[in-house]
């Protein structure tokens, strides 16, 4: 082969220069959000993390320790983050997704590893979405430990990247919180959303793009933000709400099951955690869910049960708990600066979530 035609990995679509740029932004980026029990493996191939750690302001002591480990995306909230090309938000909503389904067993979030895939190496746009992560990670009191950035020219075209994020916790096995202690009488408490965190964008879009035809820039009619500003609200996180109601209250006497709604809404999450014989009414007058709901239905003249079976309505976040501690509980919540409500009970049934 001629020198002339002869090929490299930058003439693949791969620059390892740019490639290098885009690493070097990240470590400040991680160390951010390190405690003291991230263990320094410089140039290493893994992160370290110790289980126990005595002193400081993370220090645990497990005797019985189980690891709950979880993983997710954001799906085609990405395309929104596109056409906005803000991409400083969208790394919080891969935490959230991740950290709130394992902190529904009772974990607390230790450490959190992302994956990147991009068309081609982008430094700044990088720099972007790894900044989101690390915000997550602080809001989440969890560790960015590592992650891994792959360029893969013909699988991503142009400006389309992906993403996906791993979370692992840790669980006095004691304490772990499954849904076997639900019982009729039990109260539930809704916990308030931020919009339609991460779930439904296919539905999203094609009504407010395709079907309403609105753009990005375009007023939402209902408050000062723009459509994709609306749509861009990161996904709230739960995990030190959690963490201050978990330490208030004896787990499994008070609070018998926690609920991330995400996809399936408030009737398919609930019901995951439900055991036999028991089912859940929940009053859907009880909260009056955000505007974009509303101005969502009625752009694309979506059906009331479609809403609630793709989106989480105003309800981020659920807690199955103790009839009799619900009023403190929900009293809790708020003064923690979040919006809650009692929106249902429980009741005699076969794992059936109604809403009224």
């Amino acid at each position: 082969m001629s020198e002339q035609g002869s090929l490299s990995y930058k003439s693949a679509g791969v620059d390892l220069d740019i490639y290098r740029d885009s690493m070097s932004r990240l470590p400040k980026l991680m160390q951010r959000t390190f405690s003291p029990r991230v263990q320094q493996w410089p140039g290493g191939f893994a992160g370290l993390f110790q289980l126990d750690f005595q002193p400081g302001l993370f220090a645990r002591n497990y005797e019985e320790p189980v690891l709950v480990a979880g993983s997710d995306g954001v799906g085609t909230k990405l395309a929104v983050a596109k056409l906005m090309n803000r991409h400083d938000s969208i790394g919080i909503d891969l935490v959230a997704m991740c950290v709130n389904d394992v902190i529904c067993c009772g974990a607390e979030p230790l450490f959190f590893l992302d994956y990147v895939a991009m068309s081609h190496d982008d430094p700044q746009r990088l720099e972007q979405i790894v900044k989101g992560i690390s915000d997550g990670c602080l809001q989440s009191d969890c560790a960015l430990l590592g992650g891994e950035t792959a360029i893969m020219p013909g699988l991503y075209q142009g400006d389309d990247y992906d993403l996906a994020g791993f979370c692992v916790g840790v669980v006095e096995k004691k304490n772990l919180i499954q849904g076997q202690h639900i019982q009729v009488g039990d109260a539930v408490i809704g916990i308030g959303s931020a919009g339609f965190h991460s779930n439904g964008y296919s539905l999203v879009r094609k009504t407010v793009f395709e079907h309403a035809g609105l753009k990005v820039d375009d007023p939402t009619g209902f408050s000062t933000e723009t459509v994709g500003e609306c749509l861009l609200r990161p996904t709230k996180i739960y995990a030190r709400l959690l963490r201050t109601i978990r330490a208030r209250y004896k787990v499994k006497k008070v609070i018998h099951g926690m609920v991330h709604i995400t996809g399936g809404g408030l009737p398919e999450n609930v019901d995951r955690v439900l055991p036999p014989g028991t089912g859940v009414e929940i009053d859907s007058s009880a909260w009056t869910p955000g505007p974009e709901f509303g101005w969502l239905q009625k752009l694309g003249g979506i059906p009331r049960d479609e809403m609630f079976r793709v989106f989480n309505m105003g309800i981020g976040f659920v807690l199955i708990v103790s009839n009799h501690f619900a009023p403190s509980i929900l009293a809790a919540i708020q003064n923690q600066g979040f919006s809650a409500w009692e929106i249902g009970k429980v009741v005699s049934g076969n794992q059936n979530v109604v809403i009224l």
